[in-house]
Order: structure tokens, then C-alpha cells, then sequence
């Protein structure tokens, strides 16, 4: 996925109404009128949000007799998915090293009592 379009994914879908959009298509298709019901704004207004994301490649209309419903792409979330992931596992092998640093460094200070406990035996025989 180029730059460009990862970068139209995630700016199409930083805008909370367009990610209900794709939360309602994610059950099915469903037309424009459809899309706008649960919304307080003109069917223009939604139309503007599904141009959005259309131009990101979220969401495609096709021509079914009279209607037009909207279909989600998901392979594009496949995409930005993979995306995603490689900066996850990446984030994960840092989180792995911290945790094992952290885990040498709580047996070095639970070995230091233990050596100063010996220690001290030994002094006093």
C-alpha cells in the first residue's frame, strides 16, 4: 500500500461519523438513505462523508436496479492491517527486551540480600 493511500485510509477514518459508516457497511450494504438515518444531517452531508471514503477505497457503490447501495472494501483493512502489525511486533520486541532486563535486574537486587545475609553469617562464625 503506498503512502499516499494509507495516509487517506487513516485520515478518512479519523472522523468519528465516518467510522460509524464503516461500523453499519462492516454488518452489510445498505444505501445512502439507509446510512443516514440514525444521523441528524442532509443526505449531501453523508454523500460527502461515502466520497471520502470511497476516495480512500473503504467503501464502493454499484448500481442494483434502482439502488445504489454502499459496500465496504475490506480488503483495504487487510492492508492497513499489515500495516499496523509490523509497528505491533515491533513495539512487542522492545516490550520483550524491557521485561527482561527488568526481570535480571529484580534477580540481582533479590540476589544482593541474599549475598549480604551470607556475608554477614560468615563474619560472625
Amino acid at each position: 500500500m503506498d503512502d499516499e493511500r494509507l495516509s487517506r485510509v487513516f485520515a478518512a477514518l479519523a472522523d468519528p461519523t465516518r467510522r460509524e459508516l464503516v461500523a453499519r457497511l462492516a454488518v452489510g450494504d445498505a444505501t445512502v438513505g439507509e446510512l443516514a438515518e440514525p444521523f441528524d444531517m442532509s443526505l449531501q452531508a453523508v454523500s460527502k462523508h461515502l466520497k471520502v471514503l470511497g476516495d480512500a477505497g473503504l467503501v464502493s457503490q454499484r448500481r442494483d436496479a434502482q439502488r445504489r447501495p454502499c459496500h465496504l472494501e475490506s480488503e483495504v483493512f487487510d492492508l492497513a492491517s499489515k500495516w499496523l502489525e509490523r509497528y505491533r511486533l515491533q513495539a512487542e520486541g522492545r516490550y520483550q527486551r524491557l521485561d527482561r532486563v527488568l526481570a535480571e535486574l529484580v534477580d540481582q537486587t533479590d540476589a544482593a540480600p541474599r549475598s549480604a545475609a551470607r556475608n554477614q553469617g560468615a563474619q560472625a562464625s
